[in-house]
Order: C-alpha cells, then structure tokens, then sequence
C-alpha cells in the first residue's frame, strides 16, 4: 500500500465515533427470596433500578436466596471482592468479629426510632471501623424488629423457653436462651422452615420480615410479636466490597450512594410495618399471637445482663465501652 493511501486509510479511522464503554456489572448477592414482597430484596431491587435509571454505565445483577453465596459465606466473598453488594445480617460474621454481635444484643435497640439514631452514633462508627478493616463498606444501614415463636407452647417469660430446642441467630441471644434453659441450634433464618418441619427445631427467634417471607405460619402454633416490648433487633445492612467501590468514576459512586439512600429509606419504613403485616399474616393462618408485658421483658433484660451483657464485656476486646456507647444513645 502506498504511504498516501496508507495515511487516507488512518484518517478514515480516526473519522470513525468510538464505541461507548461497556457498562459494569455489579454482583449483588442475599439470602432472601426475591418475588415475595421482602424488603431486603426490594431494597437491592431499588439499587438496580435508580442506577440503571442513571445512565451511569452501571448496572447491578441481583442473585437472591442464596442462588450464588450461601448466606454466612457472603461476608467472605465480600472481603475478597468476589461479590459486589450484600445485604448482610452483621452478626453471621461475629465469629470472626465477636465486636458484631453488639448488633444483636438483647434489649439493647428499643424501637425502630431508637435503631435509626444508633446508626448515626459513635457506637455505629466504632462497628463500621471493623468492617471497613476488612475491605467492605456500608453504604445503606438497616434494622429489623423480630420474636419469639414456637412449635410446642406460647414464649413470654424466660422459663417458657426451656426445654425448646432453638435458633436465635447469634452467640449473644443464644447465651440469654441457654440461660432461660433452651437447647440451641444455629442456622441462618432461611433454613428455619425445614428444622421445624423435620423436628430438628422447637421455636425460633428471627425478624419479623423473615417470619414472614419463610412462611413459618405454616410451622408454629404461637408466635410473641416484638409489638411494645421488642427484645430482638437485627442490624443488616447494606455492604459493599471497597475494591469494587473503588473502581467506580465519581459519576456511579454518586448514583450509587443516591441510590442506596433511597434504598435505606425504604428499607426503614418497611422495617417499621413489617411487624404488623407479620401479626396479620399469622393471625390469619390460625397462629396465637401474644403479647409480652414489661414485666415480662424487663426478665428477659436481667436474665441478659448476667449471661450475654456479661459475656460480652469480659470476652470481647473494648466489649463494654461498646455497650456503654450503645446504651448512652437516648
């Protein structure tokens, strides 16, 4: 080819447009199931959708019900940047992190009023330095009332709970449980349904939002709504791997954090109505329901004092300035 033809052939090229950037796929991984109206799934749902709205070159792929990374595993995956995005119950990595299992404390959240402030609080700041160690952040926070329920008979006072073979999520309500006089038995909340269906487990405490999207109506006869006297809050909330977040032009980090706030906003609201929705559910159902005195949970407190506060403060490096951190928050 002649150098006249060969520099017309290189200046056709450069008169050519350039093909727009392939958009990048973000791997969002849950336990929960998608299609049922839980608002865990929703929440990354509305991640999806505001992002991909955006125009950002962004977009996110959902895998729910543990389709991708079985439940406690995706801490891991996240760490290592195997996955993107996770909505994650804190306290399933409290084996590597005994500090998380301050997030499900007995007693230690009073109302969803109470769990929002403690996610602006210095206790929230010292957690998420734990977690932002391991190369993860949280970019949306979030907690979920939850109760009692049972197989074999109502829960309302400590000793209800003995001789019940049970699941309480973490290592610090299982020392209250083991307290009360309760067999354990660990597992995350989305294999409750088969260990009450093959006998494996009695009752159960979990969310009011997985009670519901499990269907454990169909397994229990009495169920303890969180109701005035909420005992069990879970903090789950939404994560993501630094590395992955690093990677993204200022542009998608400011979409996705619009984004995750709209997610964590609704994720509130709906926390806040899901103890209702799950009373009506299993009133339905043919499930009786009762109600917790404050008398009742105040047994409940000391009977966590002198098992998981204790624990906690003397096993747990910094334990007890943790506590007094969430405690001073009014």
């Amino acid at each position: 080819m002649c150098r006249t033809a060969a520099a017309a052939l290189f200046a056709g090229m450069l008169a050519l447009p350039s093909l727009p950037a392939a958009a990048l796929t973000l791997k969002a991984s849950h336990q929960w199931p998608s299609g049922t109206g839980d608002f865990r799934d929703e929440m990354i749902q509305i991640i999806a959708k505001e992002l991909a709205a955006a125009n950002v070159d962004l977009d996110v792929r959902v895998f729910p019900g543990s389709s991708l990374v079985k439940p406690r595993e995706q801490w891991s995956a996240l760490s290592k940047g195997q996955i993107d995005i996770s909505l994650f119950p804190l306290d399933y990595a409290a084996g590597k992190h005994p500090q998380f299992s301050a997030t499900l404390m007995p007693g230690l959240v009073k109302n969803h009023e109470h769990a929002i402030r403690l996610s602006k609080s210095p206790f929230m700041d010292d957690i998420k330095k734990i977690v932002e160690g391991e190369g993860i952040i949280v970019i949306a926070d979030g907690w979920l009332a939850g109760g009692f329920a049972s197989k074999k008979q109502c829960i309302l006072n400590p000793e209800d709970a003995k001789g019940q073979v049970m699941r309480a999520a973490g290592p610090m309500f299982e020392r209250m449980l083991a307290g009360a006089g309760a067999s354990l038995a660990s597992m995350p909340s989305s294999e409750i349904y088969t260990a009450m269906q093959t006998g494996v487990l009695d009752a159960a405490n979990t969310s009011s939002e997985s009670f519901s999207s499990y269907r454990l109506q169909e397994q229990v006869k009495c169920m303890t709504p969180p109701g005035d006297q909420a005992l069990w809050f879970m903090y789950e909330p939404l994560l993501m791997s630094k590395r992955s977040f690093d990677r993204l032009e200022p542009k998608q980090r400011e979409a996705l954090m619009a984004a995750a706030k709209k997610a964590e906003d609704y994720g509130f609201k709906k926390a806040a109505e899901a103890d209702a929705s799950m009373v009506d559910l299993f009133q339905k159902a043919g499930v009786e329901i009762v109600h917790m005195t404050a008398a009742q949970a105040d047994a409940w407190r000391a009977l966590a004092k002198e098992t998981s506060y204790k624990t906690f403060a003397a096993e747990v490096p910094n334990g007890q300035a943790l506590i007094d951190k969430a405690l001073a928050v009014e």
